[in-house]
């Protein structure tokens, strides 16, 4: 299951970013792969020589092909997925195509981003739906016991978010789903930074939508990204809250039919390189296997998260029985945007942790707002692991 030397010189042979920067910013947008970026160019290329419509002609098997390495990838069907430009237009589509009325209640996580809450908060007011916070275990987690203790027929909807922005939880997004299953309420799982990072089955998940970026850790293009919209919601007729002629088709005066596949989520426009060059980025992460990638980014992690635990004056704050590829951390009388340009001045790339993008969360475990985040991926080494912390040991 474990990489050799040499497969991980030939990946990073393959990745022109790592000769020039230290990248430990993959939870905000991964290094492509060359082919990946080449593929992308030369499409754009082609697309300036011969026009849009025409190349999208010539490149559509190519594109389609994206939909069927997005199913192979989470265990879907091909007609279940809608590619779109974000995670967050994929997220929003799903959750804004659900009916809800006054006193509807909507069980969410702690580690909520701060997207989803203010689109929670949005419809509070709108409409009066009750947002219910589901308590933490003592690992950090959603606690999966107190969450079917919260089950009620108000319940309309259980949010969670799988992989936070912060804190290298992973939540248990299989014991989540079962509870929704078992009583019939539909799930939707924000799975931005866990597609790409850990394997993902819906079916073993059970979720009904799951919303997914490129950029992460699918190592794919900004501007991309995925909805899986379970077919039995498709059958329903469940209705998008924007439909254009790519989504219904016009058929009378006053009457329109919706497409059967989940393609009803997508608009007519759209960035086909960047569309084209996602299912290359997830073929080449398929080639490699999401189970070794996953094994080794945690492993990386780990072994991140030990070592600056053993640095005078950095605190970690990660939470989680499983942990991922995030590490949080802060550095005692230095503010989070010192920490990251000293970095920076050393080509190490971090990003950083804003207090109110999981506002719950913070407030919960009193976080201060100088979080710097750390993220790997398989690419990464232990040599730059070490290459880190001698940079911020001189801070």
């Amino acid at each position: 299951m474990d990489f050799s030397a040499t497969q991980i010189k030939q990946i990073r042979q393959e990745t022109t970013g790592t000769k020039h920067v230290i990248h430990f910013n993959n939870a905000g947008a991964a290094l492509m792969p060359d082919a990946v970026r080449d593929a992308m160019i030369g499409y754009l290329q082609h697309e300036s020589m011969y026009g849009g419509y025409e190349t999208e002609a010539i490149f559509n098997i190519q594109r389609e092909h994206t939909y069927d390495a997005i199913a192979e990838l989470i265990n879907a069907n091909r007609d279940e997925i809608a590619i779109v430009g974000s995670a967050t237009n994929a997220w929003h589509s799903a959750f804004h195509s659900l009916n809800f009325s006054a006193g509807d209640i909507i069980l969410v996580a702690n580690a909520s981003y701060a997207t989803n809450y203010i689109s929670f908060l949005q419809l509070q007011q709108k409409i009066g739906v009750v947002i219910q916070q589901i308590p933490n275990d003592e690992f950090g987690q959603v606690d999966i016991r107190a969450l079917e203790n919260m089950i009620t027929t108000e319940v309309k909807l259980i949010a969670i978010t799988h992989i936070p922005t912060n804190s290298g939880l992973i939540n248990p997004a299989e014991a989540i789903g079962k509870i929704a299953n078992l009583y019939g309420i539909p799930s939707l799982l924000d799975a931005c930074q866990s597609v790409g990072h850990i394997p993902i089955d819906v079916k073993a998940i059970g979720c009904d939508f799951l919303s997914a970026t490129g950029r992460k850790y699918l190592r794919g293009p900004r501007g991309t990204g995925f909805l899986y919209v379970n077919q039995s919601w498709l059958t329903k007729g469940i209705q998008p809250p924007v439909l254009d002629l790519h989504s219904a088709e016009w058929v009378a005066k006053d009457k329109y039919i919706l497409r059967k596949d989940a393609r009803r989520f997508e608009v007519w426009e759209g960035n086909r390189a960047a569309e084209y060059a996602l299912g290359l980025a997830i073929d080449y992460s398929l080639s490699i296997g999401m189970e070794r990638i996953s094994e080794r980014l945690r492993a990386l992690a780990a072994t991140l998260r030990d070592k600056l635990t053993e640095i005078e004056g950095i605190t970690v704050h990660d939470i989680g029985k499983r942990k991922g590829g995030i590490i949080s951390f802060s550095v005692e009388g230095k503010t989070k945007q010192a920490v990251q340009k000293h970095l920076a001045q050393h080509k190490i790339n971090v990003s950083l942790i804003s207090s109110n993008g999981t506002l719950l969360d913070s407030q919960s475990r009193n976080l201060s707002d100088d979080l710097v985040r750390a993220s790997v991926h398989y690419y990464n080494t232990t040599t730059e692991i070490e290459e880190f912390c001698k940079v911020i040991k001189t801070i």
